[in-house]
């Protein structure tokens, strides 16, 4: 099923974003190579929706800015405190342009590693991929089965890429690894040196018996 948002052109202006948000709306702008900047705005509850199903590798059909466009959402601004959005950045695509952009990493599968008492690391969680708007895939699913012993590690040339997505990470980039877990050692407590405590005692009597 395509997604799609309708968007509703407007003016950039920063007190107006404020009042579209209190309005439910969010202010965005969409952009591409064979598209002028334009600022836009979209319904808050249809974009948060779209951002749940699609993230940021899925095309959406943007209509209601003249020419429909097929975009792909490029950036979103969160507040950190509220976890409001913001504002948004959609990036109009072309069909046969190639598109560098990251996809998620899902692992699956279980490790044997973890049965010897391994923790498995997730060093890498998205990978930045190089493929034509018609291949690009939702998601990169990771088989972390293959770490059967502690310190087996999975590499990024150890990734099964769909159909028409390339990658220029570094294939010896480690994306998962099992690892021991180490246990905290507690120090043992210092032993009390009491000859130590003997001699100041001794020498302080001393000195004050000197005093007196």
């Amino acid at each position: 099923m395509t997604l799609s948002l309708t968007a509703t052109p407007r003016e950039a202006r920063g007190k107006q974003n404020a009042s579209l948000r209190e309005s439910g709306t969010i202010p965005a702008v969409v952009y591409g190579p064979k598209l002028e900047s334009q600022s836009i705005s979209l319904n808050a509850g249809e974009f948060s929706k779209a951002l749940k199903e699609a993230g940021e590798s899925t095309i959406i059909k943007l209509t209601g800015i003249g020419k429909d466009a097929e975009v792909l959402i490029h950036d979103v601004d969160i507040d950190p405190v509220s976890g409001e959005i913001r504002h948004a950045d959609l990036y109009a695509i072309e069909g046969d342009k190639v598109l560098h952009l990251e996809v998620t990493l899902e692992f699956v599968g279980e490790s044997p590693a973890v049965k010897q008492g391994a923790v498995i690391t997730k060093v890498l969680h998205d990978l930045e991929i190089e493929v034509l708007p018609k291949d690009i895939p939702q998601h990169i699913t990771v088989d972390i089965s293959s770490l059967v012993n502690v310190d087996d590690a999975i590499h990024v040339k150890d990734i099964v890429l769909p159909p028409g997505v390339k990658t220029k990470v570094d294939p010896e980039s480690i994306v998962a690894i099992a690892s021991e877990v180490e246990e905290e050692t507690e120090e043992a407590p210092q032993a009390i040196d009491m000859a130590a405590i003997e001699v100041e005692k001794k020498g302080k009597t001393e000195t004050e018996e000197a005093a007196e």
